[in-house]
């Protein structure tokens, strides 16, 4: 089993659109091109802008450099809602996929979107997600999460009813402004003078926009990305947004109609389409990387939350990598392209192949034991477990995966090979003509040729590939939807420490790890026993077994070793570990298709060999390959790396 990260690609079908404007651009912004340290200083520029209260309540603009508002005329805000999520979660961004930021204590006062590269040469999206596709038309919107509040919710006779206040940039086209619509959800009676009623199922929401309109701005191409940020800012009496060009900042005053000051603790920000729940199409090839920094009074990194809130979307994906750590903070920043694949998720870990892990961290090391283990538990009750099945008689120090199962929430689901079946609560599950089921909880299970993803409303994710060629394997990719997290079980190191592991009983062991010791009390630890086993619908005789002793690659005859590494070299593996677990992989298991897995994934931090020995006091320097923490291809979760805590200790993997 190694760790792929749920990067291996799965292009999310990104749609290519040489479309022209439904109508000549009225206006568009100064020279795009500006030298990044430039762009960056006017970004700062912005964000102070943001903190000068507007004079009085109105529409503002100021121009770069200087820092004086002046009144401008405000214009109508589009007359259509941008929704929150509804229904399953999708394998592209929107709709509840998403990477957010959440304050690690109390409330949010102020959050700014950016973005720090763009690949990006054309977008083209509906408007309000009907009529013709239209050149340049999304939206940029800066979410907050949806939070009790008692300044909207008062009439209500929901105790669940929420507020949700979305601060939002909208181009059709032609033009953009900036406005902010509010959102009442679950309201479940007639909604108060001067709202919007929108049903969703059983349910009545409400939502208007701030009562001036919005502030106007020039036409916004996609191409002009990386010199445009979005701020929205609260406090007990006011709240507004603005939005920058890289030249003029557009600025609008709102009603603070939910109160978002006392209850804001997670900020989305995406360009996603423009409302009704649509979606923004980019160019094929683009890539996008959005950053969300927060003001929450406190300079560590944020939370990484893997939600969003809007129902809009567009085709992207997250990954294939993670951007290289870079300031400023406190942020999280990720990649979303066509190529990427992955559902969203703040740290990930994966088991593949003849059983190799790589934990949360970033420790590879092998794994040949056979039986039933729980390879993750989180604090929130996420649980993750492995079958893996020797390969005996002909490969009986190695194992392989033929089963997982995991539990989210109160929903069991598991997936078992020979024959390949599906269960959910131990009832047989199938997915129908469209691969899609959504289960009560918010589950939803989503298959795509050989890959089943199963997901969480919170972002948990498990991405389990098929191997159905025999012998028969499982590639499987565990994702957390919440980071820092406490995790238990293989995946797991032993704290923060990425040389260290440990048992069930809180034993911690350090590479290189003793084989016996390793064999022993550590795997047994993590054996499932029957009465927490999630495992028993693919068969309840499991076999229990240890390998008699180390296998690698020197232990192949070395004409195997020689064709199979031929075959992992030309699929691209590269990395030295990677390459030697793929060449065992392929030879143990027959199947050139074995080293697919290895192609697209993130080098290991560490790699963990286990020896001959009883000695557990081994130092980290002994470990064999180590990569360093600032390698643009790292797992560190993106957030403001001035915090030294963030180092080392948090992984962000697309």
């Amino acid at each position: 089993m190694k760790r792929s990260g749920l990067l291996r690609t799965l292009s999310a079908a990104a749609l290519f659109l040489g479309l022209a404007a439904s109508a000549a651009v009225s206006q568009e912004p100064p020279s795009t091109r500006l030298a990044p340290e430039e762009a960056q200083i006017r970004k700062a520029w912005h964000i102070e802008m943001a903190k000068i209260p507007l004079p009085k309540k109105g529409c503002f603009q100021a121009s770069y450099p200087n820092k004086a508002w002046y009144e401008v005329a405000c214009k109508a805000a589009p007359p259509y809602p941008q929704p929150p999520r509804v229904g399953p979660r999708p394998l592209i961004v929107g709709n509840g996929d998403d990477v957010s930021a959440q304050a690690p204590t109390g409330f949010i006062s102020m959050a700014v979107g950016s973005f720090d590269s763009s690949t990006a040469t054309s977008e083209a999206g509906q408007i309000n997600a009907t009529g013709p596709l239209v050149a340049n038309a999304y939206t940029l919107q800066l979410n907050t999460d949806f939070f009790p509040s008692t300044t909207g919710c008062a009439g209500s006779p929901n105790p669940g009813c929420r507020g949700w206040e979305q601060f939002i940039f909208e181009n059709n086209g032609l033009a953009g402004s900036a406005f902010i619509q509010y959102w009442l959800l679950q309201y479940n009676t007639t909604c108060p003078p001067g709202w919007f009623t929108y049903i969703i199922g059983p349910d009545t929401y409400c939502y208007r926009n701030d009562s001036l309109g919005a502030a106007p701005a020039a036409n916004q191409p996609v191409t002009n990305l990386t010199l445009m940020s979005l701020t929205g800012t609260v406090t007990a009496t006011s709240d507004s947004v603005s939005f920058f060009d890289g030249t003029t900042v557009s600025a609008i005053a709102g009603d603070n109609s939910v109160g978002a000051s006392a209850g804001w603790t997670i900020a989305e920000f995406n360009l996603v389409g423009d409302g009704g729940g649509g979606q923004a199409n980019f160019n094929v090839g683009a890539s996008v990387v959005p950053r969300t920094r927060i003001v929450y009074g406190g300079t560590a990194p944020p939370n990484c939350v893997a939600q969003g809130f809007t129902g809009e979307t567009n085709n992207l994906s997250f990954g294939p990598t993670a951007p290289s750590s870079s300031p400023p903070g406190p942020a999280i920043f990720f990649t979303e392209s066509g190529a990427g694949g992955a559902p969203s998720d703040c740290a990930a870990a994966t088991t593949v192949g003849d059983t190799h892990l790589d934990t949360f961290h970033g420790l590879f090391y092998d794994f040949q034991a056979a039986g039933d283990f729980l390879a993750a538990q989180d604090d929130r009750g996420f649980v993750v477990q492995s079958r893996q099945v020797s390969g005996a008689p002909t490969w009986p120090d190695a194992t392989v995966n033929k089963a997982i199962a995991t539990r989210m929430g109160t929903t069991t689901v598991a997936l078992c090979l020979a024959p390949e079946r599906l269960y959910v609560d131990g009832k047989i599950a199938r997915l129908g003509r469209t691969n899609v089921l959504s289960l009560a909880g918010g589950i939803d299970i989503t298959r795509r040729g050989s890959d089943y993803f199963i997901t969480s409303q919170s972002g948990d994710s498990v991405r389990a590939t098929v191997h159905s060629a025999t012998p028969g394997w499982i590639d499987m990719a565990v994702g957390l939807g919440h980071w820092p997290a406490n995790v238990t079980g293989l995946l797991a190191n032993a704290g923060a420490n990425v040389y260290e592991i440990a048992a069930r009983d809180g034993t911690v062991l350090a590479a290189p790890f003793p084989f016996e010791s390793f064999y022993h009390p550590y795997t047994d630890s993590w054996r499932v026993s029957p009465t927490e086993s999630l495992l028993a619908v693919c068969g309840s005789e499991t076999e229990l077994g240890i390998p008699s002793r180390t296998f690698y690659v020197s232990d192949l005859d070395p004409k195997v070793a020689e064709r199979t590494r031929a075959v992992c070299m030309k699929a691209g593996v590269k990395d030295a570990a990677f390459l030697d677990a793929c060449t065992v992989d392929v030879a143990m298991i027959g199947n050139d298709e074995a080293a697919q897995i290895f192609v697209d994934m993130l080098p290991p931090v560490a790699v963990g060999e286990i020896v001959d020995g009883t000695d557990t006091g081994a130092a980290a320097s002994a470990v064999g390959v180590g990569h360093g923490s600032h390698d643009s291809r790292d797992l560190r979760r993106r957030a403001d790396p001035s915090d030294e805590s963030a180092e080392g200790s948090e992984r962000h993997n697309r």
